[in-house]
């Protein structure tokens, strides 16, 4: 029976995901491809001042795809259709 649990949960994370997600997944991946992303952090506390710098860069960026074509290729992955709405970069 356990096995049969499994397997359901296994089946069911593989399949298509409503256009929403996938819209907002997808649009977090085409601004990654539009060039590096991170965060700063700074901040003071009993041990002084500290910061923190996180910068990443994706596959996608580096082979200079299109944030627009990674956004359209990943809806269609997820969904098995083209986007809800069209991607806007800010």
């Amino acid at each position: 029976m356990k096995q049969v649990l499994t397997l359901c949960a296994f089946v069911t994370a593989c399949g298509p995901v409503s256009p929403q997600l996938a819209a907002r997944q997808c649009e977090e991946r085409a601004r990654q491809a539009d060039g590096p992303f991170g965060q700063v952090a700074v901040g003071v506390g009993t041990g002084g001042a500290r910061s923190q710098i996180e910068l990443g860069v994706t596959s996608d960026y580096l082979a200079g795809r299109d944030p627009y074509e990674v956004y359209d290729s990943c809806v269609r992955q997820k969904t098995g259709q083209g986007p809800i709405r069209p991607l806007v970069l800010l």
